[in-house]
């Protein structure tokens, strides 16, 4: 139970249900995005499709997130041949 106590002093908390829904549609997209560009051989797509599903977990503030995935799927549309 001290550990509880502890964890909860260092400002431990929940992330937001729309972080998590957007770590979880980023997630998505970048795994079809990679899939994509996997199949087809383009390295642009592959590589977006990873970062997509990587950088939710590094960003810290949702509306950053948000912001960065619609930047990586804008890259991705530009990107997709």
């Amino acid at each position: 139970m001290d550990e509880l106590k502890t964890l909860l002093g260092h400002s431990l908390s929940w992330p937001s249900p729309s972080y998590l829904i957007g770590t979880l549609l980023f997630g998505i997209i970048g795994y079809a995005a990679y899939l994509y560009g996997k199949k087809a051989a383009l390295p642009r797509p592959k590589w977006i499709g990873i970062v997509m599903m990587v950088y939710p977990y590094a960003t810290p503030d949702t509306r950053l997130m948000y912001a960065c995935g619609a930047a990586l799927c804008a890259m991705l549309y530009v990107f997709r041949k």
